[in-house]
């Protein structure tokens, strides 16, 4: 069913002027009740009417599934890989096909320009699981001269995250459990009588998997047969509210909003991810100019009696040093929790004393590092389970 289509049949739902893009689950959870976003030209759910904490700790505790707008982009051809060294500063080569990595794409002056999920699927092919914002042009201007092609995949995305995660994705297999499947681990299986590709990520901080669709996957099943294996094991239809809480706690950055190209991956504290030893990538001498600031501006913010708002100023002593990106109220934790921006990076970053304010309101909170915990990433790995 198109989105008009939908709008059509449910006269409380108004449509954009804008053109967007929705996925073959929409009607499968769709209401009168829920609120619509658009991220990388997609309609995605913001809300489906529930409670958001009670959300959260479903996703905590067992196991949530849902529609997710992030956009596949195919690079195929002989000079796949060459394209791809050139425009990401992790080592691409170094990918083996049937796994995937986390890749940050810069501009020449070595700010961020995208990030996502890079995906091999074998010598010559590859997805790229782009975040919201511009990239398709850049990569295509610079595939010029290359024997290579860049479109979209025409793939959707159904996130599962939560500890009961994967004995959700081994009762949906056919054959069970794909083997191995570690953390960023990529295979293909079959599900409701139809092959699918899965992906051992996820933008929770959660144990969890994602799946993608083809062209010609019937969607709608694909959605039912998920929710029918799942309900039995704990799985419940969400928007994205919990997933907000849960990305802020495991330091999980949004593109555009949490960084952009005014910064470059260290000061959006991502420096571990470049890579200086593999191919020559576009901003690669600006990240290496003797001198560049390599601590992180970007860091978090824990308001013990309030949630920071995004765009508030945050001040030490009357000054302003940075402003908010992202705010959530933390459940586990019990206190506001936050992303913010400094003017200049830190000497330490562990501040008390920084007051946040929008106008004239003002509350006491403290700069910590980034992630709020699990620093590790046991979590994602299923190493340790929290609460």
């Amino acid at each position: 069913m198109s989105v008009r289509n939908y709008a059509e049949s449910h006269p409380t739902v108004r449509i954009s002027t804008k053109r967007f893009e929705a996925s073959p689950f929409l009607e499968r959870y769709a209401t009168e009740d829920t609120v619509f976003g658009v991220y990388s030209g997609r309609l995605y759910p913001l809300s489906l009417g529930s409670d958001v904490v009670a959300d959260y700790w479903q996703l905590r505790r067992q196991a949530a599934l849902f529609d997710v707008p992030e956009r596949p982009l195919l690079v195929e051809g002989p000079d796949a890989e060459r394209l791809l060294d050139l425009m990401f500063v992790c080592d691409v080569t170094s990918l083996s096909p049937g796994r995937a990595r986390y890749a940050i794409a810069c501009d020449n002056n070595g700010g961020v320009l995208m990030d996502g999920v890079l995906i091999r699927h074998s010598a010559d092919r590859f997805w790229y699981v782009m975040a919201d914002g511009d990239f398709v042009g850049w990569i295509r201007a610079h595939a010029v001269g290359m024997d290579v092609r860049v479109e979209d995949a025409d793939s959707w995305v159904a996130q599962i995250q939560g500890p009961a995660s994967l004995n959700v994705l081994e009762a949906a297999c056919e054959q069970g459990l794909p083997q191995p499947f570690g953390y960023f681990a990529v295979a293909r299986v079959a599900m409701a009588g139809q092959e699918v590709m899965v992906t051992r990520t996820g933008w929770s901080g959660e144990l969890g998997f994602e799946v993608y669709t083809a062209p010609g996957i019937d969607g709608g099943a694909l959605w039912d047969h998920l929710v029918a294996v799942g309900r039995p094991l704990g799985l419940v239809v969400q928007a994205l509210g919990s997933l907000g809480i849960r990305r802020v706690e495991a330091g999980i950055l949004d593109n555009g909003t949490d960084m952009n190209p005014s910064m470059t991956p260290f000061a959006a504290g991502l420096g571990k991810f470049v890579n200086f030893e593999g191919a020559d990538f576009i901003g690669r001498d600006a990240l290496a100019r003797p001198g560049l600031e390599r601590r992180p501006r970007l860091l978090g913010l824990s308001c013990p009696s309030t949630t920071p708002v995004p765009g508030a100023v945050v001040t030490i002593g009357g000054t302003a040093i940075g402003r908010v990106t992202a705010g959530a109220w933390s459940p586990f934790l019990g206190v506001g929790i936050g992303y913010m921006v400094m003017d200049q990076p830190p000497k330490t970053p562990e501040i008390d004393g920084v007051v946040v304010g929008l106008g004239a309101e003002a509350v006491p909170a403290s700069i910590v590092s980034l992630p709020f915990y699990d620093a590790e990433r046991k979590i994602p790995r299923g190493l340790e389970v929290m609460p």
